[in-house]
């Protein structure tokens, strides 16, 4: 390349002489100098027709890089979007829960696990019901009021006597306080008690005509009824849903982590959240007669407990499960129950009646 340019230089010298002498040869050798680049252009079009062909391929590869990258891509887009969701839920569940379950445990799980133990005690009770003997709504509120303070079976061994006096509100209302004391002395702060029926069958016979009301606002205003009273008479004279919420009732939910409260109203609205309102009275019968038979207060009979597993309080009792057998009470250790008059489904699951009152 450096000796044809040099070449042309001496021949581009010698017809630029010829020309300033005016001769036509100058520019017949003028010619060569034009064909000598012509002859490079060739060159260069043809190293352009190089490249441009090796381009084509250069974009060929690359499409084919492009489709294998497209085809991978899914991959590690699919990495990426899962953390984010996750991070972003992650926040969530512990907001919800640090409040009120400060052992962790999330709101979703609670309800779970909440709602299982609901469906276990049913099968280990399936004959539960009010352990409280009453023919009618009026029966059943006096009892309940009566039971305060004592057992169910001392008031079932009790209102046989009062009944059989006084089978109205009417008969009640107009009844000598002397004579219901005397009968109402087993149960135990017999004088108040005594206020309380008297008090309140007055109030049905003036306010509602000698009839128990269906209404919650109606019957707190009973004297000597309030919240759980009215919901054992709404649940199983009326069979409108609501939650008991007794000292056993208490203990439990706290033991299973269900709740921290401690006022009774406060539990209520809390373990109402955990369920259906359909399952409200059977869950109360529930909790109730598996705090009586297995979980009691002092020495809980956790060897022998059904929902052991589903328990965060297990091992607070015995958990040897010969010793924690001889724990059981009612018809879990063969002995009889608190109604001298049960349901036949009880009976037909192994129940015994209790006793009337002075017998054995």
């Amino acid at each position: 390349m450096g000796e044809q340019i040099s070449d042309g230089g001496r021949k581009t010298a010698k017809a630029a002489k010829t020309a300033a002498a005016g001769g036509s040869a100058s520019a017949k050798k003028a010619a060569p100098a034009r064909k000598a680049p012509a002859r490079k252009t060739p060159a260069k079009k043809a190293t352009a027709k190089k490249a441009t062909a090796k381009k084509p391929a250069a974009r060929k590869a690359a499409p084919a890089k492009s489709s294998a990258a497209l085809k991978k891509a899914p991959a590690p887009r699919k990495q990426v979007v899962a953390p984010k969701k996750a991070t972003a839920s992650v926040p969530a569940a512990p907001a919800r829960t640090v409040a009120a379950h400060p052992q962790g445990e999330s709101l979703t799980a609670l309800v779970r696990r909440a709602r299982r133990i609901n469906r276990e005690l049913a099968e280990v009770y399936p004959y539960a019901h009010p352990e409280l003997d009453f023919e009618n709504p009026f029966q059943l509120v006096v009892a309940t009021v009566l039971s305060a303070q004592t057992t169910d079976l001392r008031v079932n061994q009790t209102t046989p006597a009062l009944f059989a006096k006084y089978p109205t509100p009417e008969d009640l209302a107009a009844a000598d306080p002397e004579e219901v004391e005397e009968i109402l002395r087993p149960t135990g702060f017999f004088r108040a008690k005594t206020k309380s029926v008297i008090g309140l069958s007055k109030a049905l016979v003036e306010q509602f005509g000698g009839e128990v009301p269906g209404r919650l606002e109606d019957l707190v205003k009973l004297p000597g009824v309030g919240r759980k009273t009215a919901f054992v008479v709404l649940g199983n004279a009326f069979g409108r849903p609501g939650i008991t919420v007794d000292t056993h009732f208490q203990r439990l939910v706290r033991r299973w982590k269900w709740t921290d409260e401690t006022d009774p109203d406060k539990i209520e609205a809390a373990v109402g959240a955990l369920f259906p309102k359909s399952d409200w009275t059977d869950l109360s019968h529930h909790v109730i007669w598996h705090g009586r038979r297995i979980c009691h207060a002092r020495k809980p009979a956790c060897g022998a407990c059904p929902i052991a597993p589903l328990c965060p309080a297990y091992g607070e009792g015995e958990t040897d499960p010969e010793k924690a057998e001889k724990l059981l009470k009612y018809e879990k250790a063969g002995r009889p129950g608190q109604r001298l008059r049960p349901p036949q489904a009880y009976l037909d699951a192994g129940g015994r009646a209790a006793p009337p009152l002075g017998a054995g």
